[in-house]
């Protein structure tokens, strides 16, 4: 292995943990991109980052496109590259970055999948048989409730609920930001009747809302695990992911409230056309209305 190389790219991860301050998911994502990279320009023969070229790095990504990566993926990939030759600019280890002109394929836009109304009450009215039970009965309506990411809910904290404003502090957002999310008085009472059965589970020291059986912090995999067999047992046969309620939470309120603006706030979007694929979702189901119910839409019979 080329260590000028390796020794370039541990910098960046050291950069993107430190001073950036990036997520771990973000850390690991960042370092596996940029390490198959580095497996290229060995197989090319290069010595040093700064020999590869936009030519090359377009023949490149034009490979993994080939080799079976999605569009997405290629986008992240290529993204990576643009941030770790970005690093290397600004420590002068190289004179140009040579993905800045390079774009990716373009995705399809995919709508989120959404549960309707009728199937969420389903999901979310079925009663608890056990204490597992009502941890994940709080779990999946603090999810539909308010919007919150996975990672935001693992990370939930029991001080981070208070019951007297009805809001919960989202303290390490995406991007690192904080922010205050209403939560219901469903997801209030069921948080309300878990956490004495939690008092009594938890480890010393453990502050998270949301435990194992073994009484530490619930792992995103545990609680996307729980949510499969929760749905399974109760006869939905669509796969149901933890992501799923969160834009069930964003399209359920849209199609009510209509204020785009207050859906960006409450999902911590940084960017409202990050949000505005919901508007597609809420023309979608208008669309589905009219067809069904306006007497010039119905097709006639044959």
């Amino acid at each position: 292995m080329n260590t000028k190389l390796a020794s370039s790219v541990q910098d960046f991860i050291d950069y993107l943990t430190y001073e950036k301050r990036a997520s771990v998911h973000t850390i690991k994502s960042y370092q596996r991109d940029i390490a198959q990279l580095q497996h290229y320009c060995v197989n090319m023969q290069m010595l040093a980052w700064a020999a590869l070229t936009t030519a090359q790095l377009r023949v490149y990504i034009a490979q993994r496109h080939r080799s079976g990566l999605g569009a997405k993926s290629v986008q992240r990939e290529l993204s990576a590259i643009r941030s770790f030759y970005a690093f290397l600019l600004k420590n002068r280890c190289v004179e140009s970055n040579p993905a800045a002109v390079l774009r990716a394929p373009k995705a399809p836009k995919k709508l989120p999948k959404v549960l309707d109304v009728d199937q969420i009450m389903g999901l979310l009215d079925a009663p608890p048989n056990s204490i597992l039970d009502q941890r994940d009965i709080a779990m999946f309506e603090l999810f539909y409730s308010s919007g919150i990411r996975l990672s935001e809910l693992t990370g939930v904290d029991v001080q981070d609920i208070d019951f007297n404003s009805r809001f919960i502090n989202i303290r390490a957002g995406k991007g690192g930001k904080s922010r205050m999310v209403p939560v219901g008085s469903k997801a209030l009472q069921a948080l309300a009747q878990w956490l004495p059965q939690r008092q009594q589970k938890a480890k010393p020291q453990e502050n998270a809302v949301f435990i194992s059986t073994r009484g530490v912090r619930m792992s995103p995999r545990n609680v996307e695990l729980r949510l499969t067999a929760w749905c399974k047992k109760h006869g939905i046969a669509e796969a149901v992911h933890p992501h799923m309620l969160r834009h069930c939470f964003a399209s359920h309120l849209l199609e009510s409230s209509e204020d785009l603006r207050a859906v960006q706030e409450l999902l911590g979007h940084s960017n409202i056309s990050t949000t505005q694929i919901y508007t597609h979702l809420d023309f979608q189901h208008l669309a589905v209305i009219y067809d069904k119910t306006h007497p010039r839409a119905k097709k006639k019979a044959d």
